[in-house]
């Protein structure tokens, strides 16, 4: 297994820790890992990239521009931005949520349409998959785990045996919030089937 993925969010959507816990998960099957990130204002809901390196050897934690196989995205404009770190045939994980920035806000720049963040994915994705993870994660009282949804539905395209990814979530979640975290893995696994 090689594989390089970006997780793409705004701040405060917990990037950081979902990249932690596909490190960890990865680690813990004997991959080597490299893992980078990015934080722009994140404090202000500013862009956070995660960077997730896998092999049986990783010599750098930064993956090519435009050769990631993955890109998982916590919002759309995120998506939008950065499509183009997929390989041409890359897969896209979308959550369809919108946090329009302060440039937005503000009135000095509008928001890409969905019509506009679908040409940049499928510019490079060989497939699109969207899921309401917002949506999932209100249904369980809480908004701050829609990162954990989205790694579970990622967790379905990656050979990763569940047992790694129950450790990472003990390992990485307060034992206070770890059986909420562990609900919201297993509904975004089961959201891709």
């Amino acid at each position: 297994m090689k594989l390089d993925l970006i997780l793409a969010g705004v701040g405060g959507q917990g990037i950081v820790l979902a990249g932690d816990l596909l490190a960890e998960a990865a680690l813990s099957i004997g991959l080597d890992v490299k893992k980078s990130d990015v934080f722009g204002m994140a404090q202000r809901g500013g862009s956070v990239t995660s960077v997730v390196r896998l092999a049986r050897t990783v010599h750098s934690p930064l993956a090519r521009p435009g050769q990631a196989d993955y890109l998982l995205a916590l919002e759309k404009l995120e998506a939008a931005r950065n499509a183009g770190q997929l390989k041409p045939g890359g897969i896209a994980i979308v959550c369809d949520y919108a946090m329009p920035p302060l440039a937005v806000s503000s009135g000095s720049a509008t928001y890409p349409s969905d019509e506009q963040v679908r040409a940049a994915l499928a510019a490079r994705a060989e497939k699109v998959h969207w899921l309401d993870g917002d949506g999932i994660a209100r249904s369980l009282g809480n908004r701050k785990v829609v990162n954990v949804v989205m790694i579970g539905f990622l967790s379905r395209f990656l050979d990763l045996p569940d047992a790694a990814w129950q450790q990472a979530l003990e390992r990485h979640v307060p034992k206070r919030f770890l059986e909420l975290n562990k609900e919201a893995f297993a509904r975004g696994r089961a959201a891709a089937g």
